[in-house]
């Protein structure tokens, strides 16, 4: 649905980051022009499980370490963040003079005012870690057009400025990152052959049934096009291609009463499923009646408003607060929807070192 959605002209990259799952990438392979790396570690698991993929190297502190290890094994594609990754970079291939690299220039791009005001998580449009200073291109424009152009090309820009934003934003912000980049173009007499307008489309945890409209995004990217036949753009979804495809289930361990508020306790928690505890939400779950009770004891039960923790010792352990559910039951079962990207890969796996989840593939 997404490739289809997607005009002529715009290279579709899955940002590794948030799922790295070697069966999650390659289930992608023949559906992604390629992957999005930010480290050592993540460039050598993707080169391993899908060996002929184009890679896009990129990430806000590159390591001498891992730029020497990117250069060794022929990435193409650089998103260098600031002067100091081109100097580093071009230093790094003093040793080989025969490899050229092609690199776009991540700038922290300037968008006009409210353009990222819904966005769950901003990386740009305000002072931020990631990407040049505007005010820093013109330098590192100057290096690239002097001696480090006999091996770095300069290709284009890369701007990814938030994450969270719905089809009709994310155009807004994508049509002024690609003006932004052909007025300066424009004023250095420079042709860019590319632009990288980011991931960041919405995944709403609240209503899963509200899924980004990639149809609505192809439309437009594909008039922005028609203004700029010159461009290819290229886009690195994560989240929005691998969320709603991963559940989270479990056991209930015991349910009580806390002040008069119920809690359901199950096996596991946020060490297993760290994104509700990152980003703030409710995970979306059903509960699975189990009727088996073995035990000679009375089962815990509630209902109503229930709030779902796990077995960490502390109150940030909560996977979803006062969610109404019809009955939950010690022994019942939890299933956590929208699993797919930002959970294991980025959870706290050995606080208080509790056993690992199982791993199953349908």
């Amino acid at each position: 649905m997404v490739r289809a959605a997607l005009p002529k002209g715009v290279e579709l990259y899955y940002a590794a980051k948030a799922n790295p799952d070697a069966a999650v990438l390659e289930t992608l392979q023949d559906a992604v022009d390629g992957y999005e790396v930010s480290s050592a570690g993540e460039l050598a698991h993707v080169r391993q499980v899908a060996p002929g993929a184009p890679l896009a190297f990129g990430g806000p502190g590159k390591t001498p370490a891992e730029i020497a290890a990117a250069v060794e094994a022929g990435v193409h594609r650089w998103h260098l963040e600031s002067v100091q990754e081109l100097y580093q970079v071009a230093s790094a291939l003093s040793s080989a003079p025969e490899q050229q690299l092609d690199v776009l220039l991540r700038v922290n791009v300037p968008v006009a005012e409210g353009s990222l005001e819904s966005v769950a998580l901003a990386m740009g449009g305000r002072p931020s870690p990631f990407g040049l200073d505007p005010a820093d291109v013109a330098r590192a424009l100057e290096l690239l057009a002097g001696p480090m152009s006999r091996q770095l090309r300069l290709r284009g820009i890369h701007a990814h400025l938030g994450s969270g934003l719905n089809a009709a934003e994310h155009l807004v912000v994508a049509e002024q990152i690609v003006n932004w980049s052909a007025a300066l173009a424009g004023r250095h007499g420079l042709r860019f052959e590319e632009v990288n307008v980011g991931g960041g489309m919405a995944v709403d945890y609240a209503d899963p049934s509200a899924r980004f409209d990639w149809a609505e995004f192809g439309d437009g990217l594909r008039k922005l096009l028609d203004r700029r036949p010159e461009l290819r753009l290229r886009i690195e979804p994560g989240r929005a291609l691998t969320a709603y495809c991963g559940f989270y289930a479990t056991e209930v361990l015991d349910v009580k009463l806390s002040q008069g508020e119920p809690f359901g306790v199950v096996r596991g928690g946020t060490h297993h499923l760290r994104t509700p505890a990152t980003k703030g939400h409710d995970q979306p779950f059903a509960v699975v009646p189990v009727e088996e009770w073995s035990h000679p004891w009375p089962r815990p039960e509630a209902s109503g408003r229930v709030s779902l923790t796990g077995q960490l010792c502390t109150p940030k352990d909560l996977l979803a607060q006062g969610i109404p559910v019809p009955v939950i039951r010690a022994g019942d079962r939890v299933v956590f929807a929208m699993a797919g990207a930002y959970a294991w890969n980025i959870s706290h796996h050995e606080f208080l070192m509790h056993p690992h989840p199982g791993f199953y593939w349908i």
